[in-house]
């Protein structure tokens, strides 16, 4: 784990100097140099009076790069065609995606189908017949609904215009087959 180099980021996008956190902390500027190069490894102790000094939770500085905040501009996202509907892919991470579907009017996603998983949905333009079970319901733009995705569900804009519908899924595993 590299904490050091982030400690020192963060110190240093705060404009502090190690004798400012030295004073702040009670720790030795040698140990501070240390903590910053990786030459030693802090106790758990340690690093929460560093990120009280620092005012950042104490987990972010136990964040493998990996793990910190993703994102992804709005000219960059991918997108596909299911069923005559335009998907554009927001966002992923791990088991939970989010996408932006435009059905055309009198387009759905097809048969009613299941998966794993669980999906939540806002309806940002048009209207939509969402079908799970024996339950359905008309959605209108602002509307929203969620569902367990393993019972069979489908969703049809029956309006005259186009509908868009903001999806969320998620998973256990990731999904890589909906759209």
């Amino acid at each position: 784990m590299d904490i050091g180099s982030k400690i020192r980021s963060i110190r240093k996008r705060k404009k502090v100097t190690i004798a400012q956190m030295c004073e702040g902390t009670g720790l030795s500027k040698g140990f501070i140099s240390n903590v910053e190069n990786n030459n030693t490894s802090p106790s758990i102790n340690t690093l929460q009076t560093i990120a009280s000094f620092l005012e950042v939770p104490l987990p972010y500085l136990l964040l493998e790069k990996k793990q910190h905040m993703r994102f992804v501009r709005k000219n960059e996202r991918s997108n596909s065609t299911f069923n005559n509907l335009k998907i554009e892919h927001i966002s992923s991470k791990g088991g939970l995606r989010m996408m932006s579907v435009e059905f055309p009017p009198g387009a759905s996603i097809g048969e009613a189908h299941a998966h794993e998983g669980e999906e939540c949905h806002l309806v940002l333009e048009g209207t939509v017949l969402a079908e799970q079970g024996e339950d359905s319901i008309i959605l209108e733009e602002g509307d929203s609904f969620s569902w367990n995705a393993s019972v069979p569900h489908s969703v049809k804009n029956i309006g005259d215009g186009k509908a868009v519908v903001l999806i969320s899924v998620y998973s256990d595993t990731e999904l890589n087959d909906l759209f």
